[in-house]
């Protein structure tokens, strides 16, 4: 029996301060983490897939870094742009303690201290001369337990730079637990994992390698490791898995396509849980306000409201800094 007209549901969305009042989910800058590219060069290198974003030099992020603290944002996640003749088949210069992340991350820690979070990304793929995440066989599989051993020393490597977050995305399986008993080992107790828990092979990738600089080296394609678009239960093995073996938190990626693997994570786990709005997400965003189908301040504050009302406890996204300020970062 129809509750109208006692019951109106329309009667708290009248005014703007009843809107406000009885929203559900809230976006604030510190659900923020902003992703930025390093490189070897000077000065800034624009993205041309990513439209007003840039790869910058050391002196570049550390100036994007103090813009963070400034607008309120709690975190940045760092990704290198290898230069060529640094990348080789067992991604080396992953253990390097001198290479381009290390030396950012102790350059960024010198400029803003523990004013701002460093989230630092522990995979190969961005110092293989053939793109895959992992060590490649003979036959061009990618070897999950001689991975994991080299995983576990590049966290180490960025942990001991200053980075307060490694976060394996990878997908190799058992990464976590070694990390996590690499680096108790070496007494960094409070350095945390994020773990790229459910990260699928997803099509929406493509600007993020031209960002590192990976897209014309990949051979093959990552389907080994990275998990099926069509699969969902599974990632909540995948979580289960690296929440047992010492995650302090769980990531999925991409964001928008798979928001269902969000909600179900956090309604089995009720741990922290954030998503990637990646690359192609965002250039899509982007294309359509150079197309005139959408207004880019809306777009953006509501496509990371959706990422809240999941479950998400907060979001990577290159947007950050432009959805700071909107929400008076």
């Amino acid at each position: 029996m129809s509750q109208y007209p006692a019951l109106r549901l329309r009667r708290t969305r009248t005014t703007g301060w009843s809107r406000n009042l009885h929203r559900e989910n809230r976006l604030g800058v510190e659900d923020l983490i902003w992703p930025m590219f390093v490189t070897s060069g000077e000065g800034e290198e624009p993205i041309a897939s990513l439209p007003h974003v840039s790869r910058w030099g050391i002196k570049g992020i550390v100036a994007q870094a103090r813009e963070a603290v400034t607008l309120g944002i709690p975190a940045i996640a760092l990704f290198p742009n290898t230069p060529a003749d640094r990348r080789s088949a067992d991604g080396r210069e992953a253990l390097n303690p001198d290479n381009l992340a290390c030396t950012t991350i102790r350059a960024i820690k010198d400029a803003v201290g523990d004013d701002l979070g460093v989230l630092a990304d522990v995979a190969l793929d961005p110092y293989t001369s053939h793109g895959q995440d992992g060590l490649v066989d003979d036959a061009g599989y990618v070897m999950n337990d001689a991975t994991v051993e080299v995983l576990a020393e590049q966290a180490l490597t960025l942990a001991r730079a200053g980075a307060d977050i490694v976060a394996p995305s990878d997908m190799m399986d058992g990464r976590v637990g070694a990390i996590r008993g690499a680096l108790e080992i070496e007494g960094l107790v409070n350095v945390q994992i994020m773990s790229y828990a459910a990260k699928y092979a997803s099509a929406f990738y493509g600007p993020f390698r031209d960002a590192v600089g990976s897209r014309g080296l990949l051979k093959g394609d990552k389907r080994g490791y990275q998990m099926d678009p069509g699969n969902a239960e599974e990632a909540l093995r995948e979580v289960a898995l690296d929440l047992a073996e010492g995650a302090d938190s769980v990531m999925v990626k991409p964001g928008l396509p798979y928001l269902d693997i969000v909600s179900a994570v956090r309604a089995q786990f009720g741990v922290p849980v954030f998503a990637y709005q990646v690359s192609g997400e965002y250039a899509m965003i982007e294309a359509a306000v150079a197309a005139g189908a959408g207004e880019r301040d809306a777009l953006v504050l509501e496509t990371l409201l959706a990422f809240k009302r999941a479950g998400c406890s907060g979001i990577l996204t290159y947007h950050a800094a432009h959805a700071a300020r909107l929400l008076g970062g």
